[in-house]
């Protein structure tokens, strides 16, 4: 993929925030091996109806696009059915809108049925809508009065075939989620067995560390990468922290600004392993200058999960990137944009303040059992 990419600056958005947005998705298109070619950005109010960006700017575009000899353009919004239509004629590229690109990478990504499963799903459901509008387009086409035209008729078969695919997906995943409870009730039991335990969520933005942090608390060679969605499936496992207390650590699917709806409810089957947890440690790379804006969009994940009220350890990761020893980071003003959320620096590829970290799990289950 040769891409330009092609960013909106919105009313009540900030140009840092279009800046940071559009350099995300970069970073989603070398996720899928691609090249970035160039950057547009447009400040604009409200997208045109037909082409998103105006024709003016399309024929901008259309310049950037022959002087690079780019194969395709990625829109950092959505796009509806016609104007991808519109502005492929345009263009003569391939032209995809950051779901599209999201759902690219979770194919690549998926490796075991359920993740196939989930990220099926959620293309099909990305699709069926779009399906809606090229059937009509196709209708006019046939220039019929009255009835449906062929093309219509195409895309209803079309429509049938991914609504009987979803249906059955729906059902598959289904009995994959009931045997997730399953396992979960029988590896609760297991635990219960040898006395107190606590279960542990690893949440973040997608490449903070989450995968590093959850191989130095448990021992478990889990894949890692410094890339975007370098894992997609939910992984658990356990460990003594002391004689009275096992904790049951699960690591989940990265988060990402603009994260399609498609993939929250798609991926809802894994993360009920979250909806169960006791405790959520909200992995935050402390390096990155968006750290802020990045925990709010984690949050707002959360909120649409029904996760709001689960009590967080927020775990400033990678501080070793700002610091040179655990100590110099109690200097970090980090804390104080948080409030009262409890909160720690570690660098989990240096093991710094792990321990500490393992502490403050047992000291808030203790607090909670005490008030329970």
């Amino acid at each position: 993929m040769r891409a330009i990419l092609v960013g909106v600056h919105k009313k009540g958005e900030t140009k840092s925030e279009a800046l940071a947005s559009i350099n995300e998705l970069a970073g989603l298109v070398e996720a899928v091996d691609g090249k970035v070619l160039g950057k547009l950005i447009q400040k604009r109010d409200v997208p045109d109806p037909s082409t998103y960006i105006g024709k003016g700017k399309v024929q901008d575009l259309n310049l950037l696009v022959q002087g690079t000899k780019a194969d395709t353009v990625v829109f950092d919004d959505p796009l509806t059915p016609s104007q991808v239509k519109e502005l492929e004629k345009r263009l003569n590229a391939r032209v995809m809108d950051r779901t599209d690109l999201v759902l690219e990478i979770f194919t690549r990504r998926a490796k075991t049925r359920e993740a196939k499963l989930q990220v099926e799903l959620a293309r099909l459901q990305h699709e069926l809508p779009r399906l809606y509008g090229r059937g009509k387009a196709l209708s006019r086409q046939a220039g019929g009065i009255g009835g449906r035209g062929p093309g219509e008729q195409e895309a209803e078969i079309r429509r049938r075939i991914l609504k009987k695919r979803i249906h059955k997906i729906k059902e598959e995943l289904e009995e994959i989620k009931k045997r997730r409870r399953e396992q979960r009730k029988r590896r609760i039991k297991e635990v219960s067995k040898e006395g107190n335990f606590v279960r542990v969520a690893i949440v973040g933005y997608t490449n903070v560390g989450k995968s590093t942090l959850m191989k130095a608390l448990t021992g478990r060679d889990v894949f890692k990468k410094d890339m975007l969605f370098a894992t997609l499936d939910t992984t658990t496992s356990s460990r003594f922290v002391y004689p009275d207390l096992k904790i049951l650590f699960t690591d989940t699917v990265g988060f990402i600004n603009k994260l399609p709806t498609e993939l929250i409810e798609a991926f809802k089957a894994t993360l009920e392993e979250v909806q169960e947890a006791d405790l959520i440690l909200h992995v935050v790379d402390a390096s990155d200058p968006k750290w802020l804006e990045k925990i709010e969009t984690v949050n707002g994940i959360l909120k649409k999960l029904d996760l709001e009220g689960v009590r967080q350890i927020l775990v400033f990761n990678k501080v070793d990137r700002l610091v040179s020893s655990p100590e110099e980071a109690e200097h970090l003003e980090h804390p104080m944009m948080v409030g009262k959320v409890p909160n720690l620096f570690v660098s989990a590829e240096r093991k710094w303040n792990l321990d500490r970290l393992l502490e403050m799990i047992r000291d808030l289950h203790l607090s909670e059992k005490e008030k329970g």
